[in-house]
């Protein structure tokens, strides 16, 4: 087993599904047979418009040959182990790449860096996570009102850095992971509901907004953005209940099992549609609206 990145792209002529699924030919098979069980860090190349860098983490369960494209493989993603990176890292650092084994031995950029499939030194892969999950700078979460409050409960804790074994052991942390996907959801979406557009930030300068999964964790949504949405407390409880749903262009759709629709449109984005984020990449991707359509909305 061994650390490894995998580029993605996704104008690519690969079918690629980053939390499922990495497509890629057969002269990387040995490259990618030796990721089997172990972590590979997601890398969008230099040339995407925009790019994100080293943007996500996950492990490779198994790799087969693809049934439906000759001469191609899977790289089949363990469920539940995709997460994006709160940090998105860039390729480059000041005096080279930030995967330093890419530099040759005059500190060029060796061929490597344009294999698709690459193996990433332990060194490499720690430096990329850390950077990627850094969170001494967290977006501050949701309090209850009546839970006591001092004056210095917003001074800032001291980070502390994992060490290498304890950070891959929390790459599977459901506490790492709901953080991690609280920050990126509440980031695109400026931490403003979807559903309402309030953006209410309260007096210890936490955002009043919920960052929910669109397909549930506990029915294998996967921790990326595109499953996720910002909600208030209402509506995340509406939403939750199928009492409200989305269509794939973001029409609020509203159950007709609700007894006072009036005063559920009367608190939804006039305009009837969800607020989206800025990036059309972050919106929330037709697969898991569907998924919530047909397993929780009651129409």
């Amino acid at each position: 087993m061994s650390f490894c990145v995998f580029m993605y792209r996704a104008d690519s002529i690969y079918d690629d599904s980053p939390a499922e699924r990495y497509q890629f030919p057969k002269q990387y098979l040995r490259r990618a047979e030796k990721s089997v069980g172990d972590w590979i860090i997601y890398l969008e190349p230099s040339k995407v418009t925009g790019t994100r860098g080293y943007f996500a983490i996950a492990r490779v369960q198994q790799i087969v040959s693809d049934p439906k494209a000759t001469g191609r493989y899977l790289g089949l993603i363990e469920p539940g182990s995709y997460l994006e990176f709160s940090h998105p890292v860039p390729f480059r650092e000041t005096g080279g790449p930030i995967e330093r084994g890419l530099a040759n031995e005059v500190g060029k950029l060796s061929g490597r860096a344009q294999s698709a499939v690459r193996p990433i030194s332990p060194q490499d892969f720690y430096r990329i996570i850390e950077l990627g999950l850094d969170d001494r700078e967290p977006l501050l979460p949701r309090v209850d009102d009546s839970e006591p409050v001092s004056d210095l409960d917003d001074s800032p804790t001291p980070y502390v850095v994992p060490q290498p074994r304890d950070r891959v052991h929390q790459l599977t942390s459901r506490i790492l992971r709901d953080r991690v996907f609280r920050k990126i959801v509440l980031r695109a979406y400026d931490q403003r509901c979807a559903i309402t557009s309030l953006k209410i930030i309260n007096g210890r300068g936490r955002a009043e907004v919920d960052a929910a999964h669109i397909q549930p964790v506990q029915h294998n949504g996967p921790d990326m953005l595109r499953n996720g949405i910002a909600l208030s407390g209402t509506a995340h409880w509406m939403f939750d209940r199928g009492l409200i749903s989305l269509s794939d262009d973001l029409e609020i759709l509203v159950s007709r099992q609700i007894n006072d629709v009036g005063s559920v449109r009367s608190l939804i984005n006039k305009n009837g549609c969800a607020t989206s984020p800025r990036r059309a990449a972050d919106r929330p991707h037709p697969r898991f609206l569907k998924w919530h359509r047909e397993h929780c909305f009651k129409v």
